[in-house]
């Protein structure tokens, strides 16, 4: 037999069958993906996660208190390569979901995939909501979606094609991804103990698996050294995300669905039955068995983190797409109809995630929360400035502004142009260990902080005004004070723990 009909040099023979990739099929659903996407990167404004990887990535660093240190790089890279703007912010999102798609139809000419599934794979990986909200907008998603489809994609050509030097990419794979989330650990933690349930057992026993291991912590070694060294915050980060989870997890189900697509989710599910019963996929049925091992832990652990499971989905979404594929094939009309359906679904999907409608019904027909943070970011920059404009000149010297959030820190510290603004302070996350104020600043713009403790900290404080997008939407700013405070009283050293906020947006 033939290297081309399946058999790895060194005579291991390979179970599942070996398909060419569909380049030029899937090169075309990339560019069409590349399309439908970029006119709309830069819509509206930034989210608050946005903008502050903006604000962080100006300062790079091994890690930061809330976060690895992979997006507020990709952030700046965007801003140097592409323009500092909201389309080039989001350039390495779009670059990450074009990833994913490539992966998907990787994963599914793994699996035996023929061009036709491979393509149905990359269309309907890329048009479901996750990874629509990921290529849209730059999250710590966007690249860990990407890690998570490659490391699947390696594990299966080791398990497939018997070559266990495959678990070094996928070791490598992991290591980088954990300076994007550490969550993608929960990938190759599940998958060893799903082989040693299911198998193959081989793989423990071999060096290969265990020399990527060592790969993928040799990698992470400086973003752990970091959390050690400073005490683990991302412990305390994940504490307090956990508080703040109400989802006892009976939606879980739902969740899922809604990410893939409604019309998707059976073709997932026809993916985890595939990689449990079919005989040629039997070396690859522990990244099914890991799947149920990863939500389980998730359900006990944080009931509200189904995003901790978003990255096993792609790949079932594309082991789901092989077997689709082999049981429509059956009639033109069975497949007629499917992708019909599919693309209807789809079509649905890519108008609800992105920024299609007119910024005023900006949060009336959207999916997901992300899109309210979007809007209003520059009303609200002219309103502070406008409160820092109408200060005597000699307060405007020695003033500050305070905000309550790393969104409004973020917009602050973005949008400039024509705006002229003091030094930005914020105890949110991170942004609290750049220290407080200077005592000289004894007079402060505050936006979004709670005013009874302004009233407690200061001898008088203002209303100025109240923070409007211009469009009446609800929105998480909406409503919140700009106030100026002048004679704080304590130097800030005392009074800047009371101002330190943990916790998400």
């Amino acid at each position: 037999m033939s290297t081309a009909q399946g058999v790895i040099p060194g005579g291991t023979t390979r179970t599942g069958g070996a398909v060419p990739v569909a380049r030029g099929p899937v090169a075309v659903v990339v560019v069409l993906y590349a399309a439908l996407l970029l006119p709309f990167a830069g819509r509206y404004g930034l989210t608050a996660d946005e903008l502050y990887f903006r604000l962080l990535g100006d300062t790079p660093r091994w890690g930061y208190f809330d976060q690895p240190p992979l997006t507020p790089l990709l952030a700046k890279a965007g801003a140097a390569l592409f323009g500092d703007t909201a389309w080039g912010v989001r350039t390495p999102a779009l670059l990450c979901g074009t990833a994913v798609v490539v992966l998907a139809a990787l994963i599914a000419a793994e699996l035996g995939g023929t061009q036709r599934a491979q393509v149905l794979a990359a269309a309907a990986a890329g048009t479901s909501v996750s990874v629509l909200v990921s290529a849209h907008f730059l999250l710590t998603n966007s690249p860990d979606l990407v890690a998570w489809c490659a490391v699947t994609l390696f594990a299966l050509r080791a398990l497939l094609r018997g070559d266990g030097r495959w678990w070094l990419a996928a070791g490598a794979a992991c290591g980088v991804a954990t300076y994007a989330k550490y969550v993608v650990l929960l990938l190759p933690l599940t998958l060893l103990v799903a082989l040693l349930l299911v198998g193959p057992r081989r793989e423990l026993r071999g060096r290969w698996l265990w020399a990527g291991a060592g790969l993928t912590l040799l990698i992470a070694a400086p973003n752990v050294g970091y959390q050690a060294v400073n005490g683990w915050p991302q412990l305390v980060m994940a504490r307090s995300l956990a508080e703040g989870s109400w989802d006892d997890g009976t939606l879980f189900a739902l969740d899922v669905a809604l990410l893939v697509g409604p019309a998707v989710a059976p073709i997932l599910v026809a993916g985890l039955v595939g990689l449990l019963r079919r005989a040629d996929w039997r070396p690859a049925r522990a990244l099914a068995v890991a799947y149920f091992l990863g939500t389980a832990l998730v359900l006990v652990v944080a009931p509200s983190g189904i995003d901790y499971t978003e990255g096993y989905l792609v790949p079932l979404v594309a082991a789901g797409c092989v077997v689709a594929d082999r049981w429509l094939s059956r009639g033109r009309v069975r497949w007629a109809v499917a992708v019909s359906v599919l693309t209807l679904f789809a079509v649905a999907q890519v108008v609800l995630v992105l920024p299609v409608w007119p910024e005023h019904q900006a949060t009336r027909f959207t999916l997901t929360s992300l899109t309210a943070e979007t809007v209003g970011w520059p009303r609200l920059v002219e309103q502070v400035a406008d409160a820092h404009a109408a200060l005597p000149a000699d307060e405007r010297a020695r003033a500050v502004v305070l905000t309550r959030n790393f969104g409004e820190a973020g917009t602050l510290h973005w949008i400039r142009t024509g705006h002229p603004l003091p030094a930005v302070y914020s105890g949110h996350n991170e942004l609290y260990f750049r220290g407080p104020p200077p005592d000289s600043a004894d007079v402060v713009v505050a936006v979004g902080v709670d005013e009874e403790r302004l009233a407690r900290d200061f001898r008088s404080c203002s209303v100025v005004a109240r923070v409007g997008n211009g469009h009446g939407l609800e929105t998480v700013e909406q409503g919140r004070a700009v106030s100026v405070c002048r004679g704080p009283r304590a130097p800030w050293a005392e009074l800047w723990p009371g101002y330190r906020f943990v916790g998400p947006y």
